[in-house]
């Protein structure tokens, strides 16, 4: 499929909020995947906490809504970061977001005890050397002993379950297809957003890279990172049906040593 390397940039918009709704707005579902986060990581609520990809911030927030103290969004989209700021201050909730590439955050080395990347918002990069910059970054962010969580697609889970077609009504009003093609360890995405009183809304595609269990702990050793975890076909959704990517995931944690 034909892709524009830097489709990630424009996707997250108020219509990602509809395609996604059943993962990205279940209420539900973020608290589960809160507590998955917060015994896995074994969070302490002074920790300075950094949801790293963090989009409107739905875990940051729901952490920060548990008492954590400290917890941070950083995020490439303006709409997703300027949503979940407004919802923070409708909330009373104290969560910083930050617009700003993961791959370059700009922010002070050593400033965090655990980052988070949820939802299999890691390998939408086309070059794998990008992937490679993302952790670098969540490394240097990390204060020694820190701990890094990824919530990752599933390698098997996708290999053995693969469908090149999907779709789902999002409501009463917007239809969601999606054409899917594999080649190596990319899956490529063409999603069509439909109205059905106004046509076509949507016509765009996506990717993500897929890692093995063995890949993964290949490259965060490669990069520093020990005592590492990995949990595979977590999933969050109580209800069957097809999710994408964040059907079952695997679920990776890593260690700053220090």
């Amino acid at each position: 499929m034909k892709i524009n390397p830097d489709w990630w940039k424009t996707l997250f918009d108020e219509t990602y909020l509809i395609t996604d709704a059943r993962s990205v707005c279940d209420d539900e579902l973020t608290c589960r995947e809160a507590d998955m986060v917060e015994s896995r990581l074994e969070l302490q609520k002074p920790w300075p906490i950094l949801d790293l990809c963090g989009g409107h911030g739905r875990h940051a927030m729901e952490l920060s809504s548990r008492g954590f103290e400290d917890v941070t969004v950083v995020d490439y989209s303006g709409f997703l970061i300027d949503r979940g700021r407004e919802t923070a201050r409708s909330m009373g909730l104290q969560t910083k977001f930050i617009r700003k590439d993961a791959r370059e955050t700009g922010l002070t080395s050593g400033a965090f005890r655990a980052a988070i990347v949820m939802a299999n918002s890691f390998g939408y990069f086309v070059n794998a050397d990008d992937d490679t910059r993302f952790l670098l970054e969540a490394h240097r962010l990390l204060a020694p002993g820190g701990k890094l969580l990824l919530d990752l697609t599933c390698k098997d889970f996708i290999t053995e379950n693969f469908k090149p077609m999907a779709w789902h009504e999002a409501d009463e009003e917007i239809v969601i297809c999606r054409e899917r093609q594999m080649e190596q360890d990319m899956v490529y995405s063409r999603e069509m957003v439909l109205s059905k009183t106004e046509g076509l809304i949507r016509d765009e595609t996506y990717c993500v890279r897929l890692y093995s269990p063995e890949r993964i702990t290949e490259l965060l050793t490669e990069l520093g990172f020990s005592s590492i975890t990995i949990q595979n076909n977590y999933a969050s959704h109580r209800e069957t049906g097809d999710y994408g990517y964040l059907n079952n995931r695997t679920i990776v944690v890593a260690t700053k040593p220090g």
